[in-house]
């Protein structure tokens, strides 16, 4: 089981990934900004962040890229989960250290398969 940080201002989607990741055994924290996702990294060091892109303040690249600068939470995967699909949308997101790329709605098989992924590089 992995702690993940959700930071999704969508309470839908928070929702629905927050249940399919519980569903296949990991722990949820959630954060409605990328402020309050930020602040929450660096308190709570979750094993992976997963990070939608439009968010109120600040957007998911420029807290990817935030958490990627900070020693704190530097080690952290970012695995980006957006409805911003284009290609360049998604170079951009890797571009800023996310880890992975995916556009909403997402299956849950192909998400579980992508965390496992990444938990599985960070570990």
């Amino acid at each position: 089981m992995a702690r993940i940080l959700l930071i999704e201002d969508s309470p839908t989607d928070t929702a629905v990934l927050t249940q399919l990741l519980e569903r296949n055994g990991h722990e949820v924290l959630a954060a409605s900004s990328a402020e309050d996702g930020i602040e929450t990294c660096k308190r709570e060091q979750p094993d992976l962040v997963l990070m939608d892109v439009v968010l109120p303040g600040m957007n998911g690249f420029q807290a990817t890229r935030a958490l990627g600068r900070d020693g704190g939470t530097k080690e952290i995967p970012v695995l980006i989960v957006s409805t911003k699909g284009m290609e360049t949308d998604q170079a951009w997101g890797m571009r800023q250290g996310a880890k992975g790329y995916l556009v909403k709605p997402v299956k849950e098989d192909v998400l579980i398969n992508e965390v496992n992924r990444l938990l599985g590089a960070a570990g």
